[in-house]
């Protein structure tokens, strides 16, 4: 109960060591366990193992060779070159400068950090362990939308504050945006940058509640509600109703905060949509610094099962179609793209970043490395290892330092392995990846290199009437002034029309 190393170990100091037991006898099973690369479990086991010894410092090296079936429809691989180079330990980590020209106190990121998760959600002590390794391993921690509490400042770490519908920090008595609140916490030294989420990957295109019990008078003063009451976050904002609305509120927010970098980020539903805050962003000359795009299998501590399962763009088509709009638009330089969802290890990088995505973000990766065991049990209060739970008893069990430098050495070793994988490719930096760097098996008998299966635009050409045959669709029904579809409003004008007279 005493020692700080292992959560389970503090809050169950008898029935937790049945886990080690497990991990014991985990070699010689081994073979039964890691037969495929979705095996049924939340997150599958090999890159469990790998986050963990990663996180704590332990050999990460895989005996007796892959454990994935190489012929199955769906494997994926990076292309090595004879003239590979040697990625040296000391070589310094990638940075990615984040601002466009109306930001005048650019970020420069790290390619792999910590994604949203609000407190509330999160615990104090998984809050402060997660800044903390974000401090000291020099990436960024993203606030998730239940906005800036005092556990996020006290290490200093690097912080994106984002900004949900529910515009938690940053609202007045009504629910609705507030200015004087947001310039207030924005110009912190510790906050970066600011995201506008629009929707999750969880569940994109739902609200979300704050019920009475777990509003807690600590939980109400930082989020700017009443304590004790359930608090809704609508599906979408009240800031804005428009593209070019959203343009100017973007705007706004970068002034207010002091030039610093502002973003969105949003699961991608219906394509014209994104087309029209792409035509919206050309209109105005006005843009977003970057754009967090966020898979359908992204995750959350609870969400409705047809949300999880169904609804939202898979990360790489999601993906592949944002930076391609941002390029036919002409908009890609200016834009930077970070990836969301399921990212794990270095090959996971390699992937996102040759599809366009100048960054990743990882939540379950980190939740692991803070010493989450997969416990399903995060809509609870009932965590066993304090990383999900407002329970003081459990909370306790999470020791600060130590998790912390578990996050941070996940980080720094997985970042590793993505530069060792870039450089097996004789590559240097992120950015010269590029589709033609990917593998993918499409059945059993025929490989694609991802540029074969998403086809790169030419810069400029949704600007030019020069737009491949899949894009017209979107281009058409998109308008700047609008998120709905130009023929559902003119249908709707006319059922209007039909109903009056």
């Amino acid at each position: 109960m005493l020692q700080t190393r292992h959560s389970l170990l503090r809050n169950y100091p008898l029935i937790g060591h049945a886990r080690w037991l497990m991990e014991f006898i985990r070699p010689y099973v081994r073979q039964y366990l890691f037969e495929s690369e979705t095996d049924g479990t939340p997150i599958n086991r090999m890159f469990r193992s790998v986050i963990y010894q990663r996180a704590k410092g332990s050999l990460d090296t895989n005996p007796y060779g892959t454990k994935l079936d190489t012929q199955r429809v769906g494997y994926e691989w990076i292309g090595h070159s004879i003239a590979a180079r040697h990625h040296a330990p000391h070589d310094p980590e990638t940075k990615i400068s984040i601002g466009g020209p109306h930001c005048s106190q650019p970020y420069q990121a790290s390619i792999f950090n910590i994604s949203a998760m609000s407190f509330g959600a999160l615990s104090n002590n998984a809050i402060l362990a997660l800044n903390n390794g974000a401090a000291l391993g020099g990436f960024y921690h993203n606030t998730g939308e239940g906005s800036v509490s005092d556990y996020h400042l006290q290490y200093d770490g690097d912080l994106v504050w984002q900004i949900g519908t529910g515009y938690f920090g940053c609202r007045d008595e009504q629910g609705n945006f507030d200015a004087a609140s947001f310039e207030r916490v924005a110009t912190k030294p510790s906050i970066k940058m600011i995201e506008i989420k629009l929707s999750q990957g969880a569940k994109p295109g739902h609200g979300g509640i704050l019920p009475a019990d777990k509003n807690t008078a600590e939980i109400a003063r930082i989020r700017l509600v009443q304590p004790g009451t359930r608090v809704d976050s609508p599906p979408a904002h009240s800031a804005f109703g428009t593209p070019l609305e959203m343009m100017q509120f973007i705007q706004q927010l970068r002034q207010l905060s002091g030039g610093k970098p502002v973003g969105i980020k949003l699961a991608i539903g219906r394509a014209s949509e994104f087309v029209a805050i792409c035509k919206a962003m050309v209109e105005t000359g006005l843009a977003p610094d970057f754009i967090t795009v966020d898979g359908g299998e992204g995750g959350t501590g609870a969400a409705p099962l047809e949300f999880s399962n169904s609804v939202g763009m898979p990360l790489r088509e999601a993906l592949a179609f944002v930076c391609d709009v941002l390029t036919g638009f002409g908009l890609k330089q200016q834009v930077k793209v970070i990836a969301s969802g399921k990212v794990f290890t270095g090959f996971h990088l390699v992937k996102n970043l040759a599809l366009g995505a100048d960054i990743c973000n990882s939540a379950r990766g980190m939740m692991m490395a803070l010493g989450c065991v997969q416990s399903l049990v995060c809509n609870t209060n009932r965590c066993p290892t304090g990383v999900a739970t407002q329970n003081p008893a459990l909370t306790r069990g999470l020791v600060v330092p130590d998790k912390a430098s578990r996050v941070a050495r996940f980080h720094q070793e997985t970042v590793r392995a993505c530069m060792e994988i870039i450089a097996s490719a004789g590559l240097k930096h992120t950015s010269e990846l590029n589709r033609s760097h990917i593998f993918r098996r499409i059945s059993e008998t025929e490989v694609r290199r991802f540029d074969e299966i998403y086809t790169d635009l030419e810069p400029g050409c949704l600007l030019n009437g020069k737009s491949p045959v899949k894009f017209a669709q979107a281009l058409h029904e998109a308008s700047a002034d609008s998120f709905a579809p130009k023929r559902y409003i003119a249908e709707t004008e006319q059922g209007l029309k039909a109903l009056q007279s």
